[in-house]
C-alpha cells in the first residue's frame, strides 16, 4: 500500500515538473515582449539646454539636475545648445538615441511659440518630441521707466491712447514671448507703440534704464531696479498675482480678459523613450520641485514650479499654443 502511494506521489512529481517545464518552453516560444534594461547604469544622463548658460532655462535645468541626479544615483550633464531661437537645443535632443539618457529643457517660447513662426523646423515638435515634466511658469512683467508721466496703467494707456506710436517698447527679438505679449497688450488695450526688438532681454533692460524705451515685458530680469526705484512695476502678465510683488495686480484684474503671457519651461525626452523611463523621470523631477532649494530658485525667477504629469505638461503647451496662434495671426507677426 505505502509503495503504491509512494508510486503516485512520484507520478504528480514528475507531471508537475513536466508541466513547469512546457510553461517554461511556452513562455520562450512567445514573442519576446520589450523590456527596458536597467536605467539608469553606470553612464551618463545628457540633458540639453536650448539656451545659453545664465538664463532662466539653464537655471531651470541645473536647479532641477541636482536632486534628480541624485535620486537616480546617476550623474546629469547639461549642455548648453543655445542658437536660433531653441531650435538647435531641441533638434540635437530630438535626434539624439531614444534610450533616456537624453532629455532636453526647452524654454517654454520655443516649445509654444517658435514653431508656430517657423514653417521649416528641421525636426516635427509633434512628432519627434515627447513631454516629460514642466519644471516652472515663467511670467511676464509690465515695467516702464520710472521717469515716465504716468504711475498706474490705467495713467499709461491713456497717455499711450493721447500718443499714438509715440511710445517704444522693447521685447529679446521678434517672436519671443515679451514680443507676443506685447502685441497682446496693444491688441487689448487698444493702443498703438513702436516695437523695437533686441538681441536678448539685457540690451533690453539697458535700454529701458538709459531712458531709450518707454516699456517692456520683462521675464524677470529687471527686479532689482523696481525694488530699487529705477523703473516701475505697472502690472502682472499673468492670470494670478506674483509672490515677489504681491501688491502689484494682474493685467486681468485691470480689464484685460483673459490675459496671460506666461510660457513654461519644461522637459521633453525623444520620442520612443521607454514609457517606464519617461514616468521615472516625471516622478523625480515632480518631488525635486517640492524642495525647498529648487523652489527658492524658480520662484527668484519670478516662477513658480509646476509639477505635472506628462499628460498635463502636453496639454499646457497645446493650450499656450492656441492662445499664441491668434495673436500671431491677428497681429501678423513673424521672426523675421
Amino acid at each position: 500500500m505505502n509503495d503504491r502511494k509512494n508510486d503516485d506521489r512520484k507520478t504528480l512529481d514528475r507531471r508537475r515538473l513536466l508541466g513547469a517545464g512546457l510553461a517554461l518552453a511556452g513562455m520562450a516560444a512567445l514573442p519576446a515582449r520589450a523590456q527596458t534594461p536597467a536605467w539608469p547604469t553606470a553612464k551618463p544622463i545628457r540633458l540639453i539646454v536650448n539656451f545659453p548658460a545664465g538664463g532662466s532655462p539653464d537655471a531651470v535645468a541645473r536647479a532641477v539636475a541636482t536632486p534628480v541626479s541624485q535620486a537616480l544615483g546617476q550623474q546629469i550633464v547639461v549642455d548648453n545648445r543655445g542658437g536660433a531661437g531653441g531650435i538647435i537645443g531641441a533638434d540635437a535632443a530630438a535626434k539624439s538615441p531614444a534610450d533616456g539618457y537624453t532629455f532636453l529643457l526647452s524654454s517654454g517660447s520655443a516649445a509654444a511659440i517658435v514653431p508656430l513662426l517657423n514653417n521649416k523646423m528641421p525636426y516635427d515638435p509633434a512628432k519627434d518630441l515627447i513631454p516629460v515634466a514642466a519644471g516652472a511658469r515663467l511670467e511676464l512683467f509690465l515695467v516702464a521707466r520710472a521717469d515716465a508721466p504716468y504711475k498706474t496703467f490705467a495713467e499709461f494707456v491713456a497717455h499711450a491712447k493721447r500718443n499714438p506710436g509715440k511710445l517704444s517698447y522693447g521685447s529679446p527679438g521678434n517672436g519671443t514671448s515679451p514680443h507676443i505679449a506685447g502685441e497682446m497688450l496693444k491688441s487689448q488695450a487698444g493702443i498703438f507703440s513702436v516695437h523695437i526688438p533686441y538681441r536678448g532681454s539685457a540690451a533690453v533692460l539697458q535700454d529701458l534704464l538709459a531712458g531709450s524705451l518707454d516699456y517692456t515685458f520683462d521675464p524677470g530680469i529687471a527686479f532689482s531696479h523696481v525694488r530699487s526705484g529705477r523703473l516701475r512695476l505697472l502690472a502682472v502678465g499673468s492670470v494670478k498675482r506674483s509672490r515677489l510683488f504681491p501688491d502689484a495686480p494682474t493685467l486681468i484684474e485691470l480689464g484685460l480678459q483673459g490675459f496671460d503671457a506666461g510660457t513654461t519651461h519644461g522637459f521633453w525626452a525623444p520620442a520612443g523613450t521607454p514609457p517606464d523611463i519617461v514616468d521615472r523621470m516625471n516622478r523625480e523631477i515632480n518631488r525635486a520641485l517640492g524642495t525647498p532649494p529648487v523652489i527658492e530658485t524658480i520662484r527668484a525667477l519670478g516662477a513658480e514650479p509646476q509639477p505635472l504629469t506628462p499628460r498635463e505638461f502636453g496639454d499646457v503647451i497645446r493650450a499656450d499654443m492656441g492662445r499664441y496662434a491668434k495673436i500671431i495671426q491677428e497681429r501678423k507677426i513673424t521672426q523675421d
